[in-house]
Formats: structure tokens, sequence, C-alpha cells
């Protein structure tokens, strides 16, 4: 099974580890509703199986406007509306993870800014990779499962960043495989959950535990929610930079790459781009392994989801360097 230096484990036939009285399971989670959604039948079966279950949730879910104008309606949501909606969406959790048989101790709330964690990401690289690795060695997990790299909600991009930082520095770090709740899954190895009806049956269950959002997107959650709950391992880092954005989009660009030597941004313009022989663009940091890289839009839009998002590169600058040229 693809992961991050993972321990070997006796494995099912569909390819996951076995699971038992020893299995620790650690979903991380960026908003209330992703642990049901992404994980709601791979926690039961860990659990039926005697395994104990830990849910990371990274942000209360509280910046979510317009389910709260909806429900209260109200035009202006005020930091102690906010306040009331998140610890609204942490009890609608808690009542979801009842549901699915966990007990309310074994959610660890970290309290990050909700539409904010690639900020924590980029400002404040060091410390937040010090909470998620702190957060994984006092649990000790046999299993982690966290958004995936590809997943369009900015939120769930950085997560993915700030999981495999973390994991990246456990001296043996346990098997990492990602879930996919915003966007298109690629076409590499992935790993399905079939669930009982039972099981099913608790799931949608505890999807409606989480009111607020069902109100106004209840078809959409129930669509994702019934979707086969894969979980895909990692895929290979990119040698090149995947994007090639227009010329008249550019001076809007940004770049920023994380590491474990930490984070750098640059507007595109600025960004020391080479392009080898074959037109490729490549960014020859020396930032350590694993290396990540995100393209950004800088100008406000009320579109949420990320356009290009972030990708994993292969950190060789030192051998590429030569035969690449400065990019036009």
């Amino acid at each position: 099974m693809s992961g991050t230096g993972a321990r070997s484990s006796p494995a099912t036939a569909n390819g996951l580890p076995a699971f038992s009285a020893q299995t620790r399971l650690l979903v991380v989670a960026p908003h209330p509703d992703d642990e049901t959604i992404a994980t709601g039948l791979l926690i039961q079966q860990v659990r039926a199986a005697g395994g104990e279950v830990r849910i990371l949730l990274l942000t209360e879910g509280d910046n979510n406007p317009w389910p709260q104008r909806w429900l209260e309606r109200r035009v202006r949501i005020r930091v102690a509306d906010r306040q009331r909606w998140g610890d609204r969406r942490h009890a609608e959790m808690l009542q979801a993870l009842q549901c699915l048989g966990v007990p309310a101790q074994a959610l660890q709330p970290l309290g990050w800014p909700d539409m904010g964690v690639t900020d924590e990401l980029l400002r404040s690289c060091g410390a937040s990779v010090s909470a998620l690795a702190a957060a994984i060695g006092q649990f000790g997990p046999s299993l982690v499962v966290a958004p995936a790299l590809a997943d369009r909600h900015p939120d769930h991009g950085a997560a993915h960043v700030l999981v495999r930082l973390a994991l990246a520095e456990q001296a043996s770090p346990p098997p990492l495989l990602n879930y996919l709740v915003h966007g298109r899954a690629g076409d590499g190895d992935s790993f399905v959950i079939h669930g009982t009806a039972a099981q099913s049956a608790c799931k949608r269950a505890a999807l409606a535990a989480h009111r607020s959002q069902m109100a106004l997107s209840g078809k959409r959650m129930l669509r994702l929610a019934a979707r086969p709950e894969r979980h895909a391992g990692l895929a290979s880092p990119l040698e090149a930079l995947p994007w090639r954005p227009p010329v008249w989009l550019q001076p809007w660009l940004r770049l920023s790459v994380a590491s474990p030597a930490g984070t750098q941004s640059w507007r595109w313009r600025d960004a020391p781009l080479r392009r080898d022989q074959a037109g490729r663009l490549h960014l020859p940091v020396s930032a350590g392994s694993p290396c990540f890289v995100r393209l950004a839009l800088t100008m406000r839009s009320p579109w949420i989801f990320d356009r290009w998002g972030w990708c994993e590169l292969s950190n060789h600058s030192g051998d590429v360097e030569a035969g690449l040229a400065p990019a036009d």
C-alpha cells in the first residue's frame, strides 16, 4: 500500500490494512461533516473491529455565511455570530460521531480559521506542522486518513500538505490514505470501502445530524455521501509544474512553496522559473522533501474553490539545474 514510510500490516482483499482491536485510525477533517461524507463507513468498520478512532478537526466550519443567513434570518454576520455558528456545527459533529459509534472524547479540535488553513500553512508553517505532528505523535495512529492533495477546497488541499509535512517529522510514520470530497479523482490506485446496509443507514443518520449544512445543500451532501468511499495512496511527484497559465493572467498569479524547510512565495513574474528543452517549467529551489507548490489567483473572487491548487514536485533541483534556461 502506498504511504509515507508506511509500516507494513496484514491486508484485506481490497488492499486496506486488516482492522482489529489494535487499529488506531486518525481521521483529519478540515470541517465538521467531512468525517461523515468521506469516512463514515471506514470509521464504523474500525470501531466494529474493536479499534480506536481519533478525529482531528482543523476548523469549526464557522465561516459558512449563507446557511447561517438562511437559518438565522440575518444578513450581516458578526464575530459573535460566527462563534455561535461554530459552536452549533461542533455540537452537530458530536451527534454525527455518536451515530458512527465514536465517543465525544475522540474529537480533537485545533481551532484553526475556517477558509484560512492555507494562510495558516503559508504564514505559520512551523507552528502548524508542529501542532499536527504533536497530535499525531500523542495518538500514535496505525493509519491516517486525510484530504487528497487534488481536493479543490483550499482548506482541504492545505490540510494534505500540512499532514504530509507533519508525517515527515515522524521517525516511523504510519500509512497515509487520502479522500477526495471536492473534485474528481485521478486514475491512480484507490481502495473502496463497501458498507453493510446497517452501516450505510448509520452514515445517513450521521449526515442528517449536520442539520445546518443540510438546510441549503442537502441534495449535494447526500450525493457526496452516497459515492463509494475511495481512499487513495500517494501519487508520484511531478518532474515539472503542471500549469501553463495565459500571459494576460500572469500579473495576478502567485506561486508558493511549502516543504520541511518552510514556505516561500513569489509573484509569477518574480518566481525563479526555468524552462527545459521540452518547454516544461521548473521551480529549482532547494526546499527539502516532500515539496509542494501552489498556484493561486491574487484577485478576490466569490468562488471559494482553487482553480489550480497544489501539486507535489520531485525535489531534485541540483540535478536539473544544468540544462534549464530562464523562463520568458
